[in-house]
C-alpha cells in the first residue's frame, strides 16, 4: 500500500525550513518583550491567532475542509469553526446573563460541518473575527487579571491561559494539517 505524500515545501527564501521569511513574518517582534503579565498574555495569543491564519492561507475551500488524517474528523476549516466556537464559550464562562447560544450546534458540529464551500469558509472567518473581538472587549473591561467574572468565578488569568493553551494546541494540529494537504512545513 503506498501513500502519496505531498512533496514538503515552504515560501522562506532567508531559512529555507521556515513558513515565512522573518521580515514577513506578523508574529516577528524585533525588540523587547512586552511589559507586564496582561501584554504578555495578550501577545502570545495574538501570536497564535496569526500561526492559525498563516497555516490556512493560500487554501481553497475543499483543501481548508479536507480531513487529511483519517478517521479523525479534523480539518482546518474544522479548526476555524471550532476556535470560534470555543470563543463564544469562553465568553459565555465569564457573563453573568443568559448564554448565548453555541455556534454550530451540537459537540463536534463544528468540526462535523467543516464542508468544502467557499461560503461556509467566509462564514467561519467572519464567527471566528466577531467571537474574538466580542471576548476581547469583554475581558478588556476587567484589567485586574485576578478578578473572578461569570457563574464559576474564573479568573481573567485563568480565562487567558486557557485561550492560548487552546490556541496553541490547535495550531500544532494545524501544522500537521496543513502539511498532509499540500507539504507546507511550519516554524
Amino acid at each position: 500500500m503506498t501513500t502519496e505524500r505531498p512533496e514538503r515545501w515552504t515560501q522562506a527564501t532567508v531559512y529555507p525550513d521556515m513558513w515565512a521569511d522573518p521580515a514577513d513574518d506578523p508574529r516577528n517582534s524585533e525588540g523587547p518583550s512586552p511589559d507586564g503579565e496582561a501584554a504578555t498574555l495578550e501577545d502570545y495569543l495574538t501570536n497564535y491567532r496569526h500561526t492559525l491564519r498563516m497555516k490556512c492561507e493560500g487554501l481553497d475551500a475543499e483543501q481548508l475542509a479536507r480531513r487529511s488524517v483519517p478517521p479523525s474528523t479534523m480539518s482546518l476549516l474544522g479548526l476555524v469553526r471550532h476556535l470560534a466556537r470555543a470563543e463564544r464559550d469562553w465568553r459565555n464562562w465569564i457573563t453573568d446573563g443568559e448564554p448565548l447560544p453555541k455556534l454550530y450546534g451540537a459537540r463536534d458540529a463544528d468540526f462535523d460541518g467543516a464542508l468544502p464551500d467557499p461560503a461556509l469558509v467566509e462564514a467561519a472567518w467572519q464567527d471566528l473575527t466577531r467571537e474574538q473581538a466580542a471576548l476581547d472587549a469583554e475581558l478588556a473591561a476587567h484589567p485586574d487579571l485576578g478578578e473572578r467574572l461569570g457563574a464559576q468565578r474564573l479568573s481573567v488569568r485563568e480565562v487567558q491561559v486557557h485561550r492560548i493553551e487552546e490556541y496553541a494546541r490547535h495550531c500544532g494540529h494545524a501544522d500537521l494539517l496543513r502539511e498532509c494537504v499540500d507539504g507546507r512545513v511550519g516554524q
